[in-house]
């Protein structure tokens, strides 16, 4: 699951930097014929495939359709929904295979552009058609509208976000956002396959994805072929711990990568060692937002001590490294209270900061947001906004739908202060779940289907990256242990493995997508491939392509 800072939090993602970066104009979708009905053997509609539209950023080779699928599965005969799917054809039709459908996570990640947005494996482009339902509630699948928060709403804003949530998007199609479930996306993806006049289709899910794609498997195994799980959560977690569960890798992983930017001192002269880039990177955040970071910073190192101080290096590393979290903390509060509209979470450099810890390829970038040789996006493009807007929304609306974790009440106080008073981009996210407040007011209106690969005629395979803060390692291992996967463990720590140049990962998938198994264990992770010196193309949000 892709989590960001809120208020666009992404248990996915679906890799945001390389989907959404594809998506930057808005156009309109093909419609189809006639309402269907879920009691018919087969769907009573015929796919007419056209152009996609230019809103998800698709690739010229890609075709869209619509397709109307019951509202609520349990009144087929009832209210009908529109779903978009898109198809990338084989590119050999001698050698095709068969159907590929796919996820890029979220939930709330676009789904349309995903296979084009992606480098994949030669054979998977050559042998498979890869298709991709957009999920009810995004973008050209029924979006959800939610009337805009009032000034009068503020206070219901904090102590019933979920209630607040659910009834200012229920307006517009009442009974619907109830209807957002990953039961209901998998349904719509069953629909989809029908209409594809396929027996059995193979998945492959990234992130949530996992979660969706296995989903459809213990649904409908009968038309299950291969099924691949990459970065797979832990079906426990969902939803008030996902978030949580991802604090403390956030954090870990951002220290890795000034480190990683320490080893490059050659390129971007912001110092030798991690702490040293933390201080001009912290320097850099004070600047744009008026107050320092509250992340505490990286262990210090010998090379860290001040010349005068050598005698007793172990002494000062000792004391810097205990107290730079309380340190941290204490310096963030005292100048968001004195610095008028100081708030860390108005840093871009921040927001990008946790935005590009999952994911090397955007490394650079922040390395060049620190030292200046890239600069932040003058504004966000309205077609963003709406992207992101409806990615929060529907996001929240399944997130809350769904959830089976009983909320911590005594973590409100941190929760409030960690959104409302200090913005801790890092800490917000999980607190603002696991105590309650993102859904208060909204118990869940289903409970998630139990995962299972009971009726499997090939065993799913399953790629999680060790140090993946996104998706934990020991979450991937209990969605392991649910779904009965062969895993394959991926080195370092990146967010999703599909479309990195990884060799050797690439063959395995290939391989299993071909035969039904492989023998590979584990493999490297995949090389940095972005320019170290060249910033990417502006999306608006400071991240590339």
């Amino acid at each position: 699951m892709t989590a960001t800072e809120r208020p666009v939090t992404s248990p996915g993602r679906t890799r945001i930097r390389r989907l959404l970066a594809a998506v930057v104009t808005i156009g309109a979708v093909l419609g189809v014929l006639t309402a269907p009905s879920a009691a018919d053997a087969s769907p009573a509609q015929t796919l007419r495939w056209g152009a996609c539209p230019p809103i998800h950023g698709a690739g010229p080779d890609v075709r869209c359709a619509t397709v109307r699928v019951p509202r609520d599965y349990a009144d087929p005969t009832g209210p009908s929904i529109d779903i978009l799917v898109s198809r990338l054809p084989a590119r050999d039709p001698g050698r095709r295979r068969g159907v590929l459908i796919g996820n890029p996570g979220g939930p709330g990640g676009d789904a349309i552009a995903m296979f084009s947005a992606l480098p994949l494996p030669d054979a998977m482009r050559d042998e498979w058609d890869l298709v991709a339902v957009q999920p009810r509630g995004l973008l050209s699948s029924t979006p959800v509208e939610c009337a805009p928060v009032q000034e009068s709403d503020t206070l219901a804003a904090i102590t019933a976000a979920g209630a607040l949530n659910r009834e200012r998007c229920d307006k517009s199609r009442p009974g619907y956002v109830r209807t957002i479930t990953t039961e209901n996306t998998a349904r719509d993806i069953e629909w989809v396959r029908r209409l594809l006049g396929v027996d059995k289709v193979s998945l492959y899910g990234i992130s949530y994805g996992t979660l969706l794609m296995s989903t459809y498997a213990t649904l409908f195994p009968r038309h299950t072929d291969r099924l691949v799980l990459d970065s797979g959560v832990d079906p426990s977690w969902i939803w008030n711990d996902v978030l949580a569960s991802q604090t403390d890798g956030y954090k870990r992983r951002v220290h890795e990568m000034m480190a990683w930017i320490a080893q490059h001192d050659n390129i971007y002269h912001l110092g030798t060692t991690p702490l040293a880039v933390y201080r001009a990177w912290s320097a850099k955040v004070t600047e744009e937002s008026g107050v320092p970071p509250s992340l505490a910073a990286p262990p210090a190192q010998v090379a860290d001590v001040p010349p005068g101080l050598r005698a007793v290096a172990q002494q000062y590393i000792a004391g810097a490294n205990l107290t730079a979290e309380a340190r941290a903390g204490v310096e963030n509060l005292i100048a968001t209270l004195l610095v008028p509209g100081g708030n860390q979470a108005t840093s871009s450099l921040l927001g990008l900061t946790r935005l590009a810890a999952p994911d090397r390829n955007a490394w650079p970038l922040v390395a060049m947001r620190t030292n200046g040789r890239a600069t932040p996006p003058a504004k966000i493009s309205p077609q963003l906004i709406k992207i992101l807007t409806n990615l929060q929304q529907m996001q929240n609306l399944i997130m809350c739908n769904e959830n089976q974790v009983p909320a911590q009440p005594a973590q409100i106080p941190a929760a409030v202060y960690a959104d409302f008073v200090v913005g801790d981009v890092f800490d917000a996210p999980g607190l603002y779940y696991a105590s309650g407040l993102a859904c208060a007011g909204a118990p869940p209106v289903v409970r998630p289907v139990t995962l299972s690969n009971r009726g499997l005629a090939v065993q799913p395979l399953q790629i999680q990256s060790l140090g993946d803060p996104q998706t934990p390692y020991r979450g991937g291992l209990a969605m392991q242990r649910v779904m009965r996967s062969r895993l394959i463990t991926v080195g370092g720590g990146d967010h999703a493995q599909l479309g990195r140049h990884n060799a050797p990962l690439d063959r395995a998938i290939v391989e299993y997508l071909r035969t039904g198994r492989t023998a590979v264990r584990s493999v490297p992770q995949a090389p940095i491939t972005a320019s170290l010196t060249t910033p990417p193309p502006r999306t608006g949000i400071g991240l590339g392509r």
